[in-house]
């Protein structure tokens, strides 16, 4: 097992390592949030994307089909039940506003979910939260003995965590 930097674990490793293996670290971990906020942005855009395509899907039915479906469908109605003309029309045009209102309640449900969705906010507030806790990180005092001590230099001693 190795460190990111490549030696071993457990090894005597300088500052300038150690610094240079954080900002390695922390400069992977600013751009996997950057992709994640990227990765949900895209996500939240196909959900308005789908909402849109629904409003106008609404839309096109409404516009394009009350011509044709109004007359077949009055003159349905008309053949089936001996009605007036006019009270046919109507019923079709009502059957054609309400498929384009189920249409369109379907876009207001994907864009709520996309206007709901939160996940570059979440992202951003984990990022924010990373700063600051690096912002207040100071280093450890640590007492040096003089048993510790060899010639001028202190004597590094390997610690784990576990």
């Amino acid at each position: 097992m190795s460190a990111p930097d490549g030696s071993p674990v457990g090894a005597e490793r300088s500052i300038g390592q150690l610094f240079a293996s954080a900002t390695t670290e922390m400069s992977a971990l600013v751009h996997d949030e950057i992709a994640l906020a990227k990765a949900q942005l895209k996500r939240d855009v196909k959900r308005g994307a789908v909402g849109g395509g629904a409003f106008a899907a609404a839309g096109a039915v409404l516009i394009f089909s009350l011509p044709m479906l109004s007359f077949a469908l009055a003159y349905g109605i008309r053949t089936w039940s001996d009605w007036n003309l006019a009270v046919c029309f109507l019923l079709s045009f009502a059957a054609n506003v309400l498929v384009a209102g189920v249409l369109a309640l379907i876009g207001v449900v994907f864009a709520k979910k996309a206007k709901k969705g939160k996940g570059p906010q979440k992202t951003a507030a984990s990022v924010k939260e990373t700063a600051s806790v690096l912002q207040n990180a100071k280093p450890h005092p640590r007492q040096v003995n003089e048993a510790d001590r060899v010639g001028e230099g202190v004597k590094a001693v390997a610690r784990s965590s576990s």
